[in-house]
């Protein structure tokens, strides 16, 4: 046997998955847990990828019509009841506030005082709020389609948390838009959907898989859900995002009404639609390695490191400047639109250490510049979605001249590693025999090395969906739009099926 490779990050992905996912995390300076439960911060690590994420986005939304604005944290609780679904669906999760102020209790501590009249719910969502302030903007079809998005947070009381996966505060962005018609509003949610997955695949180098909800996995007061599934190394799913067409429900509790062009008073078609700092959490599970996190280019919070290799007094100024010199031409290179995101890592640290540290970190491309390159103009490049001694030399003018094509194949790589692994691990399953076993772990220490993409017929029964998940944990996590309609039988009860479903375990 060969000797094993001491790696990073202790539990490796093999050894302990959930505590590997954590360790990823601290090894590569992204978040901690805050002293208020459930609650993280976000270190300057983590909040480059947010973003970078953002900006991504956020031109994507500008490039479709859409403007940014920004509403109230805290929604009157009357708002909220107004849709019965909605409020059914987000009742566990609501965090109340029920004074307005504190007020000493004569022993030194301090109490609540000043009931309100009406209790706030500190925002779930906010398709209750917006729709109240759009019941003003909307009054002719003249003012439609309505499309606004707004960056905020949101809190929802979550008693099992994981960073970046499920925290009771988290970062996200929520569309909300109104149409003259059905069609129309159709039309805004795949657009959406089909945003969502352009962004997460061609920027985050994360397949995807774009389908509908089941009825019971909806937004609670959506007529129709439909999400983005990707599939995360451990072989669950994770929903990436999701965009809703919420009919005429929501205008309807909230009086969005319009005159329409043959002065007759209507109600608009709405939808929402969002993503949240949880794709950060996906972006870990689907590309990371036992030495940390690896970043894909067009999002790394740093695309370029370059590391000094200075042993040598007398040299130590030359190598410096010869860093500098490549930082400015890189920084003056444009990768994708924008200057390349580049640091020269000057801190006094031995190589070693320093060099770790950015692999943990996930950097695309690693620079080393010791004596000898200085002598012979060269670069010692280390690329990420390799190993992590897997380094190779080339002249300084050469790698200035490759390195946008360089980190397009990193790029490249990391996507299509990612699709091939779920590929391998998507299977079509016609018999439950075969469906039970390939949900159920045959080791029950390490589960992660069984399940993934079940692909079976569903006879569109809530009874089956109720039974696998209690029977296995799992769900259908999407009906896949881009899937031919086949006859079959449901896997599970054997009835008539028109087309095949996703089924996975999930986070």
């Amino acid at each position: 046997m060969g000797k094993k490779i001491k790696r990073a990050i202790s539990p490796t992905r093999e050894e302990n998955y959930a505590e590997w996912y954590q360790q990823v995390i601290k090894a590569a300076d992204m978040a901690e847990t805050s002293a208020v439960r459930g609650c993280m911060v976000i270190k300057p690590w983590g909040y480059s990828l947010w973003e970078n994420i953002q900006r991504g986005l956020d031109k994507m939304f500008k490039d479709t019509g859409h403007k940014n604005a920004y509403f109230p944290l805290f929604i009157p609780l009357s708002y909220m009841e107004k849709e019965a679904e909605h409020v059914e669906g987000f009742a566990k999760e609501c965090a109340v506030v029920t004074h307005h102020r504190l007020e000493s209790d004569g022993e030194g501590g301090l109490k609540p005082a000043g009931p309100l009249q009406e209790p706030l719910v500190i925002r779930p969502t906010s398709e209750t709020i917006i729709g109240a302030t759009f019941s003003k903007w909307v009054s002719s079809y003249r003012d439609l389609p309505l499309l606004i998005n707004q960056w905020a947070n949101v809190v929802r009381w979550e008693m099992r948390t994981r960073l970046f996966l499920r925290t009771t505060e988290f970062l996200w962005q929520e569309g909300h838009t109104v149409h003259a018609t059905s069609e129309e509003a159709v039309e805004e949610t795949l657009q959406m959907l089909e945003v969502y997955r352009e962004f997460v695949e061609e920027h985050m180098a994360i397949p995807v898989v774009t389908g509908k909800k089941t009825d019971s996995e909806r937004f609670p007061g959506a007529v129709d859900t439909y999400c983005i599934e990707a599939m995360m190394q451990d072989k669950k799913a994770l929903q990436g995002g999701t965009s809703h067409f919420l009919g005429q429900n929501f205008a309807k509790a909230s009086e969005i009404k319009f005159q329409s062009e043959k002065g007759q008073e209507e109600y608009g078609w709405t939808t929402s639609w969002g993503v949240s700092t949880r794709l950060i959490g996906a972006l870990i599970m689907t590309h990371a390695d036992d030495d940390g996190l690896i970043a894909p280019p067009r999002i790394a919070p740093l695309q370029i490191v370059i590391v000094p290799v200075t042993p040598k007094e007398e040299t130590k100024e030359d190598i410096l400047q010869f860093c500098r010199d490549i930082e400015a031409s890189l920084k003056a290179t444009f990768y994708h639109g924008q200057a390349l995101r580049v640091e020269v890592d000057q801190r006094d640290i031995r190589g070693g250490p320093k060099t770790w540290e950015w692999v943990k970190k996930g950097v695309p491309l690693r620079i080393e510049v010791g004596p000898r390159e200085f002598e012979e103009g060269k670069v010692f490049i280390g690329r990420r979605d390799r190993e992590s001694k897997d380094r190779y030399g080339e002249s300084k003018e050469d790698f200035l001249n490759n390195v946008t094509s360089t980190l397009d194949d990193i790029q490249k790589n990391l996507f299509e590693r990612a699709c091939q692994f779920q590929k391998e691990n998507t299977k079509k399953i016609d018999s439950k025999e075969e469906f039970y076993e390939f949900f159920t772990p045959k080791n029950q220490k390490k589960p992660e090395v069984h399940g993934g993409f079940a692909l079976c017929h569903w006879s569109g029964e809530s009874e089956v969906e109720e039974q696998v998940k209690k029977d296995l944990n799992v769900t259908i996590r999407c009906i896949p739009l881009d899937k031919t309609e086949e006859e079959g039988k449901c896997v599970i009860s054997g009835k008539p099926s028109r087309q095949r479903v996703v089924f996975a375990k999930s986070y």
